[in-house]
């Protein structure tokens, strides 16, 4: 087993550069306000894979024996073969305290690479649209929803809040020049990793009322496409870069600590699970580091290289994650184990998600797939029009996943779909 450390350096934090001149606020301030006062209870669970450790694990939901589609809208334009954006989920009781109406269902939140951000009712009802500044490439994010306010950042570089009952935009921050991660809420702040186009990056957390700088490391370089990760039983948030880096902070001091090198780029979301930290390079390696000091525990060498991010079962201990091999990988999350693979007919870009008893994940053959987790038997597949490269979301109603658009940019557009049993 090869030790990746790399010393943390001891010049501090790096100011922003002047290309980040609408950044700039952020410069020069690295912690927040009395830290140790925070209460840990306010994290929103409604955001990206179901909460800060990003773990794709629904306890709360069920996978039927079959599905078709129930509805589906149009939301991918674009040619862009990245993972796309995702759906959330927002309950009823959360809309109705944000609205003030006592009759308000749960609603479902989805962008597109067209650049907007939608909103639906369980049976598929618009309810609001409302588009970034910019649409070129669009949203590839999924939103966090928390206080009233959706939070999404988009390719023109700005991180966007949208009030959860109309729509209507509350504030844009312009932090750099792209934005493909996805943010993560925690405490009254919203963090998110930014691209540059240098190419460098950046990590940073703003005021989740207003927009306003609170904290900025921009010592990441390449561009950032992974997603933030938190672990607050760690004290770690964790995040992943093209340059092939996995980087780590204390939390919530946010203190750089260490980062960890693999051969090449680290573009899928990180997950954290009993002290550790799971993801995959496009090296071809899932890996599991050490969130206490960066140093690696177990890479499991698949045959292409993985931008998918891990679900984790929790109760069981299981690593689930995807590769451009086409292969679904179950792995024993302590060793690194495999346990069984399933192979789709393309690659799985996208994260699976899991409720324990069943594993759900999108392929670039089209098709969306359902998989009993102690064996890899498949439940069921359903066959879409375009790539389904987002991470599937699974709910005690149904399972809402999106797609790229079929034939790219010249073609039809891809859809958001909500799959329910028959």
């Amino acid at each position: 087993m090869t030790d990746r450390r790399v010393t943390p350096s001891r010049r501090g934090f790096l100011r922003l550069g002047t290309g980040a001149a609408a950044a700039a606020g952020l410069a020069g301030c690295t912690t927040l306000a009395d830290p140790a006062s925070s209460d840990f209870a306010r994290a929103a669970t409604t955001q990206f894979r179901g909460g800060l450790r990003r773990r794709g694990f629904h306890t709360d939901a069920t996978i039927p024996d079959d599905v078709e589609v129930a509805w589906s809208h149009p939301v991918n334009t674009g040619d862009h073969t990245a993972a796309k954006a995702s759906f959330v989920r927002v309950p009823a009781d959360e809309v109705r305290s944000a609205t003030g109406d006592e009759s308000a269902t749960d609603r479902l939140v989805v962008p597109g690479d067209d650049g907007t951000l939608r909103a639906f009712t369980p049976d598929g009802e618009p309810v609001w649209a409302s588009a970034i500044e910019q649409a070129t490439r669009g949203i590839h994010g999924t939103p966090a929803v928390a206080e009233g306010l959706v939070y999404i950042g988009g390719y023109d570089g700005a991180l966007y809040a949208f009030d959860l009952g109309t729509g209507e935009r509350v504030w844009r921050r312009k932090l750099g020049d792209a934005i493909g991660s996805s943010p993560a809420y925690h405490e009254g702040d919203v963090y998110i990793a930014v691209e540059y186009y240098t190419p460098s990056g950046g990590v940073f957390g703003v005021d989740a009322d207003t927009g306003g700088g609170k904290w900025g490391d921009r010592r990441v370089t390449d561009h950032p496409h992974s997603t933030i990760a938190i672990d607050r039983d760690a004290g770690r948030l964790v995040v992943g870069s093209n340059d092939g880096y996995l980087y780590a902070w204390s939390y919530p001091e946010r203190e750089f600590q260490w980062r960890f090198e693999t051969g090449d780029a680290i573009k899928g979301p990180v997950a954290t699970y009993n002290g550790g930290a799971f993801f995959g390079s496009w090296d071809g390696n899932v890996y599991r580091v050490g969130l206490a000091d960066g140093t690696e525990e177990w890479a499991f060498e698949t045959n292409g290289m993985v931008m998918s991010g891990p679900a984790i079962d929790v109760g069981r201990g299981v690593c689930f994650v995807g590769s451009h091999d086409g292969n679904l990988y179950a792995l024993e999350s302590t060793s690194g184990r495999e346990l069984w693979r399933y192979g789709t007919g393309g690659r799985i870009v996208g994260c699976p998600a899991t409720t324990g008893g069943r594993v759900v994940v999108g392929s670039k053959d089209r098709s969306v797939y359902a998989l009993d987790t102690s064996d890899g038997t498949e439940v069921w597949e359903l066959e879409l029009d375009g790539w389904v490269t987002s991470t599937p979301l699974l709910t005690e109603d149904g399972i809402y996943v999106t797609e790229r658009a079929p034939e790219g940019a010249d073609g039809p557009p891809g859809h958001a779909y909500a799959l329910r049993p028959p």
